[in-house]
């Protein structure tokens, strides 16, 4: 009585269904759908659930509510239809589905908000596909033959995954009842694709410091290969559990899955809230004088100075136009930017501020990456044993960003595994049978110390950046931030980071702990937002001025310039980026110059030296920053100035000034001296140095000096150098020897701090000329005697003396070993 119920009770539903599906008598919505399902030789219909709720209110709840009982009866109902407009249609498919789309409310959650509550439901997850398994094909139905008895059987099969029939024993028959062997007739047998995904929370969703969560998407039919690795999707499907079994039992800890019957692409630009007043009011800025300056002022006010980096850092933002050639040849449009510099400079700090502008961005760090993390991995399932294909940092950024910190902490290797994303913006896959390529068009912003922690000033950029050629030619711009200690920028500074310590936001309140993660979240699959959006307020142009944040307003020429709103920066960008520049001829020839100027460049005369290799990217380079710089405009042609404005970047970017010793300054000093002595040492003044004698000690100690000076092996003579001695020795006379005595003489075998340090690197240089690890104490001495070393046989003792003292050389036999 209760099964007849049952039955009579699934009927009017599906009768439900049924008129819900065909209103050929309406407005056809459906019925046209379905026609151009038969038409397309398809079994799947997409449904509104909106439209559902209208009509059937009852009917869309239960749906939502026990989506795995009321699915099945879905499907009938369109079977049914089906059957009604093309018979023979409904005859060659044995199933039909049906896909859902349209506004779920609190059913639309996230891998992180899944929980037990919605078992059972049909839920709409949003995520980011992380890992895609191979297509693999299940049996549905077998059909088998036995030779002895020239019958004919078929076994069906089904499993939790399947909605209308209950699991059935999955043992494949090999014998039939009396025991005759049967054999499996492949081409009579029923098979459908089978696939499981992984979908992950998007990273710019997740809370900051929690790892983020995933859920198992299994996918059956059509629905497979419809995602990579690395897309945002929204999966609408019911939420099952499968409890597993082991050694005959079960545990009470079941792994929970989702059934897709619909599977939406999202866009893979952000979908900011534009208004067509936003639209007007980024026009009007536009036109403004040199916009491109006033956002490159307002991006990261925080953070002082570092004018060229935060305009390198818009052009990074707005990128240049991508383009694929008829050849298949791909002209990359992303901007890749290295910021190398000394600690404390607000690198991640800018990386940061980027990550919070940028719609889509993944931040990464150099020591916590892997070459595989950042591109993609095989990796292998460990329930099935299938392989996987799951997608690394930058596949997840596809058509975003990549900020890298701590770039110079990654090993060598992995640094080589970027090297096809950089130039041609995807991933290469193959490995353990998997050959695989996906997209990953992404900008890098990375950010790095030099190789001694430290930038020396005194080396070229290439030893202190220690990177190959083939990944810094693959960064457009290459900044070297230096610390340096200037008075009046040093106060600068401090007053600036004291004002942002002052600041505080007026909405934070006494007591209450800042929220971690704030985001607004859209609970449709469509775009629902479009009507309410147009009576929403415009989004302000320039923030509200606060002397903490921005310092005092000033007047006159003093007066502060107005900063942008990071809102109306997002949109502007986001607009601008809709623009698609054309190179002129005018701008490509002052381009073609000034790549041709960069190749040819003499650095030797002005003690300057390049920070990359200069190749045919730099010309690439050029283009790309003056397609950014017009974009910044909304400018359909790159013009002149936009032309200009690369090229000063890239000429500020390229090149470094290395400081070098000079000699010729330390001779000056020397000469300077000379001459004092020569104006005390005279005779006018004889009597009254020897009368006092503090003038005496002074005079000792400038003597010491002097000596050392003249000794100098790297103060080659010249001519003044040598005029000056004669006049010194013909002013002085007799008082250089009486001078001279007042000297402390060095005892037998001694030597002098700075002398010493100069015999070290003399003989240091000695063996690294002969190339070998010990010479004879003869070799040495009359090394060491010569000009313009001027050793005297106490010094040399004496020098050798303390080395073997501190044990950096061994004497034996009349030779000398370095230790």
């Amino acid at each position: 009585m209760m099964d007849d119920e049952r039955t009579r009770l699934q009927l009017d539903i599906q009768r439900q269904y049924v008129e819900f599906l065909d209103d050929s008598n309406d407005s056809k919505v459906y019925t046209k759908k379905i026609e151009g399902m038969i038409r397309k030789k398809e079994t799947r219909v997409i449904i509104n659930i909106n439209d559902l709720r209208q009509r059937f209110p009852i009917r869309c709840n239960e749906l939502l509510k026990n989506g795995f009982d009321e699915l099945p009866m879905v499907m009938k109902a369109l079977r049914e239809v089906v059957a009604t407009i093309d018979s023979e249609y409904a005859k060659e498919n044995e199933e039909f589905f049906v896909g859902f789309e349209g506004s779920f409310g609190t059913k639309h959650v996230t891998p992180r908000s899944l929980t037990s509550t919605y078992l059972g439901n049909m839920v709409c997850v949003e995520g980011i596909v992380t890992k895609c398994s191979i297509i693999r094909p299940k049996v549905v139905r077998s059909v088998h033959y036995c030779p002895a008895t020239k019958k004919t059987m078929e076994r069906r099969y089904a499993d939790l995954t399947n909605f209308d029939v209950f699991p059935s024993v999955n043992m494949y028959p090999t014998k039939d009842e009396d025991g005759n062997l049967l054999e499996t007739e492949y081409g009579l047998s029923k098979y459908r694709d089978h696939q499981t995904l992984t979908i992950q929370e998007m990273p710019e969703k997740a809370p900051t410091g929690q790892l983020p969560r995933s859920v198992d998407v299994i996918v059956d039919n059509d629905l497979v290969d419809q995602c990579k690795p690395g897309d945002r999707v929204l999966v609408v499907g019911v939420h099952r559990c499968l409890p597993g079994k082991q050694n005959g039992f079960t545990n009470g800890v079941f792994k929970t899955i989702l059934l897709a019957n619909q599977i939406t692409m999202m866009s893979k630009d952000a979908n900011l809230d534009i208004t067509r007043s936003d639209i007007s009011e980024c026009r009007k800025f536009s036109k403004t004088f040199n916009p491109f300056e006033v956002l490159a002022r307002s991006l990261a006010p925080t953070i002082h100075g570092h004018e060229y980096i935060k305009k390198a850092v818009l052009c990074l933002l707005l990128g240049g136009v991508e383009k694929i050639l008829p050849n298949g040849t791909r002209l990359r449009g992303d901007i890749n930017v290295l910021l190398i510099g000394d600690p404390s400079v607000a690198k991640s700090q800018m990386l940061r501020y980027v990550s919070n502008v940028a719609p889509r961005v993944v931040m990464t760090t150099g020591r916590g990456s892997s070459g595989v993390g950042l591109t993609a991995a095989v990796t292998t399932d460990m329930e099935t044993g299938d392989r996987r294909l799951e997608a690394g940092a930058m596949v997840l950024a596809d058509r975003g960003i990549v900020c890298i910190d701590e770039f110079d902490k990654m090993s060598d290797a992995d640094r080589t595994a970027i090297h096809e994303v950089m130039e041609q913006g995807r991933v290469t896959i193959a490995k353990a049978g998997i050959h695989a390529r996906l997209n990953a068009r992404t900008a890098v912003l990375a950010a790095a110390n030099p190789v001694y922690g430290r930038y020396d000033e005194y080396k070229s950029p290439m030893d202190n950046i220690g990177l190959q050629d083939s990944l810094l030619s693959r960064f457009d711009l290459l900044f070297i931030v230096l610390d340096v200690a200037e008075p009046d920028l040093d106060r600068a500074i401090s007053e600036h980071v004291l004002r942002i310590h002052r600041y505080r936001n007026p909405a934070e309140q006494d007591g209450e702990a800042t929220p971690l993660f704030q985001k607004d979240q859209t609970l449709s699959t469509q775009d629902m937002e479009k009507e309410k959006l147009e009576n929403t307020e415009p989004t302000s142009v320039y923030e509200k001025h606060n002397e903490l944040l921005h310092g005092p307003a000033g007047r006159g020429r003093n007066r502060k310039d107005k900063i942008l709103s990071m809102e109306f920066m997002k949109k502007y960008i986001h607009i601008a980026k809709c623009v698609k520049p054309k190179l002129t001829s005018e701008a490509a020839k002052i381009i073609a110059d000034e790549y041709a100027s960069l190749r040819s460049r003499n650095l030797e005369e002005d003690h300057m030296a390049r920070t990359q290799p200069i190749t045919a990217r730099s010309l690439e380079t050029m283009i790309r920053l003056a397609t950014a710089h017009a974009r910044a405009r909304m400018s359909k042609d790159v013009t002149k100035e936009d032309a200009l404005v690369a090229i000063e970047l890239v000429q500020f970017a390229y090149f470094k000034r290395v400081l070098e010793k000079e000699k010729r300054k330390r001779k000056q000093r020397d000469e300077e001296d000379e001459e004092m002595d020569v104006e005390e040492e005279s005779p006018a003044d004889e009597g009254e140095e020897r009368g006092e004698n503090g003038d005496d000690s002074r005079r000792s100690k400038r003597s010491k000096k002097d000596a050392s000076r003249e000794d100098d092996p790297y103060d080659l003579p010249t001519e003044e150098n040598e005029t000056l001695a004669e006049l010194k020795k013909k002013a002085s006379g007799t008082s250089q020897s009486q001078d001279s005595m007042d000297v402390d003489a060095p005892e037998e075998g001694s030597i002098s701090d700075e002398r010493y340090g100069q015999f070290k690197t003399r003989l240091s240089v000695l063996f690294t000329n002969e190339r070998e690890e010990s010479l004879s104490v003869d070799k040495i001495f009359e090394f060491m005697g010569k000009p313009p070393q001027d050793f005297n046989r106490n010094e040399i003792n004496g020098g050798l003396k303390r080395m073997e003292d501190d044990e950096k050389i061994f004497r034996a036999e009349g030779f000398i070993f370095l230790v």
